[in-house]
C-alpha cells in the first residue's frame, strides 16, 4: 500500500512538473525573444540629448499636450515552434538506491514542412528540454506539400507497436488525435485526416510514427 501511494505520489510531481516546464518555456521564449530585439534594434540618437518619440501634434504654446510612447519592437519570432509531448520522471537503480532524472519528449516545426522529434534526459526538466530541442533539430525533415498545403496521396508507418494512417481529406481541415495532431499541426499540413491503428498509447512513438510516414513524401533526409 505504501509502494502504491508513493507511485501515485511519483507521478502526481511529474505532472507538475511537466506543467511548470511548459510555464517555464513560454516565459524564457518571451524574455528571450524581448532581449533579442532590445539588442538588434538600431540607435536612434548615438550622441547627445535622445530624440523624444511623440505620437501627439503640440497645440499651441501654452497648455499644450505633450506625450510620448516608447517605441515598439517586433518581438523576434523564433525559428521553430515546439510543442512538449511527454514528460516523464524515470529512475535507475544504482548500489546506493535509485536516482531520477526527467525525459521529455518534444516537436518542433516551422509550419512550412519541417517537422522533427526528438527526445532529451536530464536531471533537470529545464537541461533536458534543451537536450530535446537540440535532438529535434537534429531529426528534422522536410515534407513536399501541394498548393493547398496537403500531402499528395495516403501514407502509413509502423514504428514500434505505434501504426499511423495519413490521407488527403480535402476540406476537412486537420483530424488527428494524440501527437500525431501535434506533428501535422508543426509540420503545417492541412486537410489531411489520420488514424491510429494500434492500441499504443506511447505519444512518442506514435509521433515517430507519423514523422515516418510522412518521409514518404519528403527527401527521406533528415535535415542537419
Amino acid at each position: 500500500m505504501d509502494e502504491e501511494k508513493e507511485i501515485k505520489k511519483e507521478e502526481l510531481i511529474a505532472e507538475a512538473e511537466a506543467v511548470a516546464a511548459n510555464i517555464v518555456n513560454e516565459v524564457t521564449a518571451d524574455v528571450t525573444g524581448a532581449v533579442e530585439a532590445i539588442i538588434q534594434a538600431p540607435v536612434l540618437a548615438p550622441a547627445g540629448r535622445p530624440e523624444r518619440v511623440s505620437n501627439f501634434k503640440k497645440e499651441g504654446k501654452r497648455g499644450g499636450v505633450r506625450g510620448g510612447r516608447r517605441p515598439q519592437y517586433d518581438r523576434v519570432k523564433p525559428e521553430f515552434d515546439q510543442k512538449l509531448i511527454d514528460i516523464r520522471r524515470v529512475a535507475r537503480v544504482v548500489a546506493g538506491g535509485r536516482r531520477f532524472s526527467f525525459s521529455v519528449a518534444m516537436v518542433i516545426g516551422d509550419r512550412k514542412g519541417s517537422v522533427g522529434v526528438g527526445i532529451g534526459k536530464a536531471g533537470d526538466t529545464s537541461l533536458a528540454i534543451d537536450k530535446a530541442m537540440k535532438n529535434s533539430k537534429k531529426n528534422l525533415i522536410k515534407i513536399r506539400l501541394n498548393k493547398k498545403f496537403s500531402i499528395p496521396h495516403d501514407v502509413s508507418a509502423k514504428y514500434s507497436s505505434a501504426k499511423v494512417f495519413i490521407f488527403p481529406n480535402h476540406g476537412k481541415g486537420l483530424v488527428a488525435g494524440s501527437s500525431v495532431r501535434n506533428v501535422l499541426d508543426l509540420a503545417g499540413v492541412r486537410d489531411v485526416s489520420a488514424k491510429i491503428f494500434s492500441g499504443s498509447k506511447n505519444k512518442l512513438n506514435n509521433a515517430r510514427a507519423a514523422v515516418k510516414a510522412l518521409m514518404v513524401v519528403s527527401d527521406k533526409r533528415p535535415i542537419r
